[in-house]
């Protein structure tokens, strides 16, 4: 071959060794762009493994299964289906089932016979309550279901009740039986052991407080502590009341003079109401807090308080 040709094909070489390494050089690029990406979706380590080794290190990682987390139906309390039922077997009669009470009673324990009292007995019940509810098996519940009559009298009915899965549906398995009544639980000691002088700035803050709560005389915002709500009775059940008697859990309710601001003590205020029926002692707890040389309710315990107080 001349020295010419040679040097012609020379040339012509050139380009195409550089295109082919330039083409190789962008592969190079494009592979290790996808290490990296498949690196940062498997995590940190494999991120660092893959800017050291390059893109022939890259492995797919698995996929991770969502977790399964296991649901339970939660059972509704059946205790107002048994007072329902309770309410209407005790007010109807096998003499005649007919009646709208019987009826209902037969609607929820199909299996139930309904009483059969004698004429000009005991009338049924003003007033049906539940007072307990156990649940003994998944599915079956036995509820405790008062009955208070005109004459003061009391008695307690245990009631089975079954409720299917999703604790929507219910059903009396069975009669009622006449139980004794729930025990009186013990009673605690009071936390609010600090008596509160009477007339002094703390318990007259008290009793203008629960007489626009109650009366609805003057509005109760001027009372409350900043960022406390407090919507009065209303409509207001009450004409005047008066404080009997204020008891803290803080020594600091007590002082002489009103503490440095956000001081917060709890009272308990035992307060007698009065409308045109007559005289009703009750009782409220009550947070305050001082400020600006004077107490402001921040929490009414026994009402509902938004926005700062406690309910």
């Amino acid at each position: 071959m001349s020295p010419g040709k040679q040097a012609s094909e020379s040339r012509a070489a050139a380009p195409m060794a550089a295109g082919v390494e330039l083409e190789r050089m962008r592969r190079h690029v494009r592979l290790s762009r996808l290490a990296l990406l498949g690196a940062v979706a498997t995590g940190p380590v494999a991120l660092g493994v893959a800017v050291l080794s390059g893109p022939t290190t890259v492995v797919a990682a698995p996929a991770a299964k969502p977790a399964t987390v296991p649901t339970t139906a939660v059972g509704a309390d059946p205790a107002g289906y048994a007072q329902l039922f309770i309410g209407a077997w005790l007010r109807s009669s096998t003499d005649d089932a007919t009646t709208a009470q019987a009826r209902l009673a037969h609607s929820l324990a199909p299996d139930v016979d309904l009483p059969d009292p004698v004429a000009g007995a005991h009338p049924g019940p003003e007033s049906v309550s539940s007072v307990r509810s156990t649940q003994r098996d998944a599915g079956q519940w036995a509820v405790t279901v008062a009955a208070q009559y005109a004459d003061g009298q009391v008695r307690y009915f245990a009631v089975p009740v079954a409720a299917d899965e999703s604790g929507g549906s219910f059903t009396v398995t069975g009669a009622p039986g006449v139980v004794a009544g729930p025990s009186r639980a013990g009673v605690p000691e009071s936390p609010y052991l600090v008596s509160v002088p009477t007339g002094d700035g703390l318990s007259s803050a008290v009793e203008e407080f629960l007489g626009a709560y109650l009366t609805g005389s003057g509005g109760v915002d001027r009372y409350l502590a900043p960022g406390v709500r407090l919507s009065p009775v209303s409509p207001a059940p009450y004409t005047a009341v008066g404080v009997q008697q204020v008891l803290a859990v803080e020594e600091a309710a007590a002082a002489e003079q009103v503490p440095a601001d956000g001081t917060a003590v709890r009272v308990l205020a035992q307060v007698e109401a009065r409308d045109g029926a007559g005289r009703w002692p009750l009782a409220y707890e009550i947070g305050l807090k001082s400020r600006s040389g004077r107490w402001e309710v921040a929490a009414l315990e026994t009402g509902t308080v938004r926005d700062g107080g406690r309910s």
